[in-house]
């Protein structure tokens, strides 16, 4: 909650290069929808893969791996787990389906983020359960030598810093201390530095990343993997993470690494998806299909110019002709002439849609 309280107790200034981060971010989220309209087919399969990959990085980066081959079944199907470490695959592959599926429904809380323990742990013995011994983050060596890299916060003193922590997010959010993104990557600096649970907060970091990112507005992690990136980008990660926790304590740490390193990660994540949007191959059928979900979601009355609006990519000559197969289906009638003529759904519409 350092951070967060820094945030609260004075006004920061941002450095150029996170400013930078934010304008980018900013345009970026700016055109998700319109490629969220654009490409719902090819976008299925951007899910499915980021799911995947975020399911096997995340616990990769912890050292849970298991066989290749088992990977397509314990995301996508109901396998009996062969070991342990396939039993924290699933359960995060668990989590990250409650994500994307309820997303803003589920609150930043204290009982979400015991929730998102339990399951990507596996439902081992302290699943779920805040430490109960004091625990620091040791740094081991290739020679045996050992370092405590950061004090973790007491055991005794979790509960209450975990609360406080949400308290000012929350806050944050309502105040406006600080651009909400800042405030996400700060949550995610605070929430490592606590520690709060005996093993696995890594993995609920990444998790909380997601989460909060839906809570912004920013949904590019359905669709590429940030697990993903971090591990590709883990050296980095670690390093701005010991850098950024330094002083954590005493309130004299520099939060600005970590929280730069975590915008470049989403950055990055919007770019990829950009890119790769346009390099998935179109299925056949696809714009017809984003016609008439714009259709079956129109009023009862509309105009071409109305469907157009939710069909960006679609020429007008296309849409044109799937409505006059709509009128010869008699599921639709034109009330006029002209570019301007208004359009009815008609009962045969509405006795198919029900």
């Amino acid at each position: 909650m350092m951070t967060l309280r820094q945030f609260s107790s004075q006004p920061e200034s941002i450095p150029t290069a996170v400013s930078w981060y934010l304008a980018d971010l900013g345009k970026a989220q700016g055109r998700q929808e319109l490629f969220i309209k654009q490409s719902p087919q090819r976008l299925k399969v951007l899910r499915e893969h980021a799911l995947i990959e975020s399911t096997v990085s995340s616990n990769r980066i912890e050292g849970v791996i298991i066989d290749q081959a088992r990977v397509g079944t314990i995301v996508f199907g109901k396998p009996r787990l062969k070991d342990r470490n396939e039993e924290e695959v699933w359960g995060y592959r668990k989590a990250l389906k409650w994500i994307h599926e309820k997303n803003v429904k589920i609150p930043i809380s204290e009982e979400t983020l015991q929730e998102l323990h339990r399951l990507s742990r596996g439902e081992i013995w302290d699943a779920g359960k805040y430490k109960e011994k004091d625990g620091d983050i040791i740094e081991k060596f290739p020679n045996g030598r050992e370092k405590v890299r950061f004090k973790t916060v007491a055991a005794s003193k979790t509960s209450p810093a975990m609360c406080e922590l949400i308290e000012l997010w929350n806050r944050c959010l309502l105040e406006k201390w600080a651009h909400p993104l800042l405030a996400m990557a700060a949550f995610n600096l605070d929430f490592l530095c606590i520690h709060p649970f005996r093993d696995g907060n890594g993995r609920v970091s990444r998790l909380l990343l997601s989460l909060q990112s839906y809570h912004l507005g920013i949904e590019v992690g359905r669709y590429i993997s940030l697990e993903r990136l971090i591990e590709q980008n883990k050296e980095r990660y670690y390093e701005t993470l010991e850098m950024s926790s330094r002083k954590w304590h005493k309130e004299k740490h520099d939060p600005w690494p970590y929280i730069g390193h975590i915008l470049y990660i989403l950055k990055t994540a919007y770019k990829e998806f950009e890119e790769r949007l346009v390099r998935v191959k179109s299925p056949r059928g696809e714009k017809s299909e984003i016609v008439m979900r714009a259709f079956d979601h129109a009023p009862e009355t509309f105009r071409i110019a109305d469907i157009q609006k939710e069909c960006p990519g679609v020429s007008t000559d296309m849409i044109r002709k799937i409505m006059k197969k709509l009128r010869a289906e008699k599921r639709a009638e034109c009330l006029g002439r002209g570019r301007d003529s208004q359009w009815r759904k008609t009962l045969k519409w509405k006795i198919g849609t029900t």
